[in-house]
C-alpha cells in the first residue's frame, strides 16, 4: 500500500484482540473530532440509523511499526429495526464496528466509503453465496476454476441487465437457448 501510494481503510475485527481492544479503549479516553448521522427507511421492512465518529490518531500510538501509518480511527454504530411479519413485531439489533485509515477525512466521507464497500459486498459476494451456494461447495479439485465460472455467470447476467439473479438462474436452467442468446457470450 505504501509503496504504491494507495490508501487503506480497514475494519478491525476480534481476530486482532490487542489492537481491537486498544482502539476501543482509545475511543473512551479521547473526544471524537467529527460525527455524521444517517437514518434510512430501507427495503425489507427495516429502519436503520447509523452514527459515524472519527478520532485522530497520534503517531507512535502503538509499538508495532505499522501503527504509525494510521491517522484516523472510525467507529460506526448501527441501530437496525426489522419488522418480523411472522411475529408481527419489531426486532432490534445494535452493532458497533471499528475501522482504521491512513487518511483523515470528514465523518460523512468515511460513512460513504464504508457504505460503498458493503454495496459491493452485498451485490457480488452475497449473491454468490446465496444463489450459487459458493460457501457450501464441496468441490475439492480446482475450486478456483468453478469460482471463476460462477463469477462469469454472474457477470454475464449483470451485463445483460438481469435484475433478479434467482429468477435468471431458474429461467436459464429451463432453456439453454436463453443462455446462448446473451450478449457478450
Amino acid at each position: 500500500m505504501i509503496a504504491t501510494g494507495n490508501h487503506l481503510l480497514v475494519q478491525l475485527k476480534r481476530n486482532q484482540p490487542l489492537l481491537h481492544d486498544a482502539m476501543v479503549e482509545y475511543t473512551r479516553g479521547h473526544p471524537f473530532v467529527d460525527e455524521h448521522h444517517t437514518h434510512e427507511i430501507g427495503r425489507r421492512n427495516r429502519i436503520e440509523k447509523r452514527a459515524v465518529h472519527v478520532w485522530h490518531l497520534h503517531p507512535s500510538l502503538g509499538s508495532a511499526p505499522w501503527y504509525d501509518h494510521f491517522r484516523a480511527l472510525i467507529r460506526v454504530q448501527r441501530h437496525t429495526e426489522r419488522f418480523d411479519t411472522r411475529l408481527r413485531d419489531w426486532r432490534v439489533s445494535k452493532e458497533c464496528a471499528y475501522y482504521l485509515c491512513d487518511l483523515v477525512l470528514p465523518a460523512a466521507r468515511f460513512s460513504e466509503a464504508i457504505r460503498n464497500h458493503w454495496r459491493v459486498e452485498n451485490r457480488a459476494h452475497y449473491v454468490r453465496d446465496t444463489r450459487f451456494q459458493e460457501d457450501a461447495s464441496r468441490i475439492r479439485r480446482n475450486p478456483c476454476t468453478f469460482a471463476l465460472l460462477r463469477s462469469f455467470a454472474l457477470n454475464l447476467m449483470r451485463f445483460n441487465r438481469v435484475e433478479n439473479i434467482s429468477q435468471g438462474l431458474y429461467d436459464n436452467a429451463l432453456c439453454l437457448d436463453r443462455v446462448l442468446a446473451y450478449e457478450g457470450l
